[in-house]
């Protein structure tokens, strides 16, 4: 009910403030302004301020540009006819605007949370933002959340068929409804219209592709039992299992939820606060734009970049396809995004979506959003018959913006990366669009970390490719602004034999000892949701639950070719692939208990090299020891020296990252 009070008196605040045609962003609130970072400086743009606040927008139905938000229709509307919404934010900008580089730069949140901003960006005078998109995400620990209405019939609650899954690493007894793998307790959870649970279905299976087995209603209820036992108190929005779920299962449960949220409404908010900042001096009410000084008569603002990261890479892909780039004066919203670590689109515009879902092959793999069209340019899509491309709107109204989509090595092995770059059999390349490059960070996992993984019990993969994506940022930065054209694409290719199939002899994997090795990728067939959901708008409602194989012939999944190390021969070969210390690999298989031999998660492995050509003989490692490969320390530093120095020249590595990664060599232990 907090929603629907909450839209009552936000109807009440757009009589107050609302007094023109155009439906947009109508009132800018900035909440609390302090020094960022304890007013320290940034380089030539000197100290920043932060400023945090709300976004009040409204959207009208009948607009062509927001007539493909899903349930549109059935929202509440205000006194004028249109749909309102609010969106929390966070901008970064100089204290003196006059220092920006005129960059507006939008950091997408994940899930609610904020990226931190890269301050060698700021030190190029950034003005960084954040602004929340997702409707379903859940306030609490410094998130920024949408809010969004519920559709309705004319007042009258809304039902539909949910299908949800649930995994867990430790033996749990509740969770919550929305307790997906990737959204835990954040999110909002769509409640059952009944506590009653005959009839519906609550199955388990051990891997992905394994036949369900169904748990007995009378082992599970809708409940919490987080402080008593079995069945515990009955809960419209939690879910309780007798014996507790278990870290080896996939649980998924089918039912009847009620009141879907308008979550599409995400995309208009970021497309009309993002250009309300790049273009206007003033709100509707007569507030200056956070960005505008007062007494300036002029935007700073000379370009806007959008990066969108995993999930928000989705988005971003997503935002591009339904056309809102074009915001509703018929202007470009971004002259440029990166469309970072994520290559599939997103569940947002569903009714009772789920953005928050991975689509992997162990969890979520059957969500929607990996659907046709993949490619960034028009292809005719073999097995499901259709033709398109994500920039198919932007091209045919002159609003695309100039793109990199970056990867790690884990979107190949997980989300199906090869799709955006080959046809859908995996016989032949694609021709990149001249505004778009894609790069391969090499030898990398999707989030680059040390800690050890409970799931596959290997150490995760390490290797950053932070300094890297910086450079390119700059890259990108210098290409909307000035139209210097960024370093050539770098990608796995069918052509150069650097993409292949998954199968050990194929990809040149070697007999590491101890590692293993089952050549599976995330395989993706052509799915069926039922005759309301459009797949290639991604957007409608979900009957078939779970969805049915459309097609008897799946997407070609393939992986990059690796070297007799074990590492990645095309792409961005950053310092440790060009002065390897191990093997990175942007998989990892699940261990006994957790699902073993399905893939784990988007984690990847680090396998160090042994110290000595005997070390080494004695365990039977065909991969040169560090002794065989450098021979002292100083040598390793040397060629960490060279190979930094060509980073720079081949425009990946920005000096001041070269010095960091040369003098991490050498305060490293690497043969000391």
């Amino acid at each position: 009910m907090k929603f629907r009070y909450f839209f009552l008196l936000l109807i009440i605040l757009h009589l107050s403030f609302c007094n023109t045609l155009q439906a947009r962003v109508y009132r800018v609130i900035v909440t609390k302004t302090e020094p960022f970072s304890g007013g320290k400086n940034f380089g030539q743009a000197g100290s920043y301020e932060k400023l945090t606040g709300q976004a009040y927008g409204e959207v009208d139905p009948d607009n062509k540009l927001n007539s493909i938000i899903q349930d549109i229709q059935l929202a509440p509307r205000n006194s004028r006819g249109k749909v309102d919404y609010i969106s929390d934010f966070i901008i970064l900008r100089p204290t003196d605007i006059s220092k920006s580089n005129g960059i507006l730069f939008l950091s997408l949140p994940n899930r609610g949370n904020s990226f931190p901003a890269d301050t060698a960006l700021l030190a190029r005078g950034y003005i960084y933002f954040w602004c929340a998109w997702q409707g379903d995400v859940l306030r609490g620990n410094n998130r920024l959340t949408m809010r969004v209405p519920y559709a309705s019939n004319n007042g009258a609650t809304i039902a539909g068929i949910l299908r949800t899954e649930f995994q867990v690493t430790s033996e749990t007894a509740t969770l919550n409804l929305s307790s997906g793998f990737f959204t835990g307790l954040t999110h909002h959870s769509y409640e059952t219209v009944s506590l009653n649970n005959k009839d519906l279905t609550l199955t388990k299976r051990i891997l992905e592709s394994d036949t369900r087995d169904t748990v007995n209603e009378s082992e599970w209820a809708f409940s919490d039992c987080s402080k008593g036992r079995f069945p515990g108190i009955p809960s419209t929005t939690k879910i309780s299992l007798r014996n507790g779920f278990q870290p080896n299962f996939i649980y998924e449960l089918i039912y009847t939820a009620k009141d879907p949220l308008v979550l599409g409404l995400g995309f208009a908010a970021i497309r009309d606060f993002s250009s309300f900042l790049k273009y206007e001096l003033k709100d509707e009410s007569g507030f200056p734009n956070p960005l505008v000084s007062k007494g300036e008569s002029l935007n700073p603002v000379r370009a806007a970049i959008m990066q969108g990261v995993s999930q928000c890479s989705n988005f971003a892909r997503t935002f591009l396809f339904l056309g809102f780039n074009q915001d509703e004066n018929g202007l470009k919203v971004f002259d440029g995004v990166n469309a970072h670590i994520g290559t599939r689109r997103i569940s947002l515009n569903i009714r009772f979506g789920r953005p928050g879902g991975g689509g992997l092959q162990h969890e979520d793999h059957l969500f929607p959003g990996s659907d046709p069209p993949f490619s960034w340019d028009n292809e005719s899509d073999q097995i499901s018959g259709i033709t398109g491309g994500i920039l198919e709107k932007c091209i045919s109204n002159g609003t695309c913006p100039r793109i990199m989509q970056t990867l790690s090595s884990s979107e190949y092995w997980q989300l199906r990366a090869s799709l955006t770059t080959t046809d859908s059999y995996g016989t032949r390349d694609l021709q990149i669009p001249d505004n778009v490059r894609i790069y391969l960070f090499s030898g990398t996992q999707h989030s680059p970390a040390g800690s050890a993984d409970q799931v596959s019990g290997f150490s995760m993969n390490y290797n950053s490719y932070e300094p890297y994506l910086r450079a390119l940022i700059v890259a990108l930065e210098k290409w909307v602004l000035d139209g210097k054209e960024p370093p050539v694409s770098l990608y796995p290719t069918i052509s150069t034999m650097t993409l292949t199939t998954p199968q050990k002899v194929d990809i040149g994997w070697p007999d590491i000892p101890g590692v293993p090795f089952n050549g599976k990728a995330n395989e993706l067939p052509l799915l069926d949701y039922g005759p309301q959901y459009d797949f290639m708008n991604v957007s409608g409602i979900l009957t078939q639950e779970p969805p049915k194989v459309k097609s008897d012939k799946p997407y070609k999944t393939l992986v990059p070719k690796v070297d007799k190390d074990g590492n990645e021969i095309a792409g961005i070969r950053g310092i440790n692939i060009r002065v390897p210390v191990g093997t990175y690999t942007g998989w990892a298989l699940r261990r006994r208990g957790f699902g073993e031999g399905d893939l784990s998660s988007l984690n990847g492995m680090f396998i160090s090299f042994k110290n000595t050509r005997k070390d080494r003989k004695a365990i039977n490692d065909p991969r040169l020891s560090l002794e065989e490969r450098y021979g002292s320390h100083e040598k390793y530093v040397e060629a960490v020296r060279r190979a930094a120095g060509e980073l720079i020249n081949e425009g990946f590595l920005l000096p001041e990252d070269a010095k960091a990664e040369i003098e991490k060599a050498e305060k490293s232990g690497i043969l000391k």
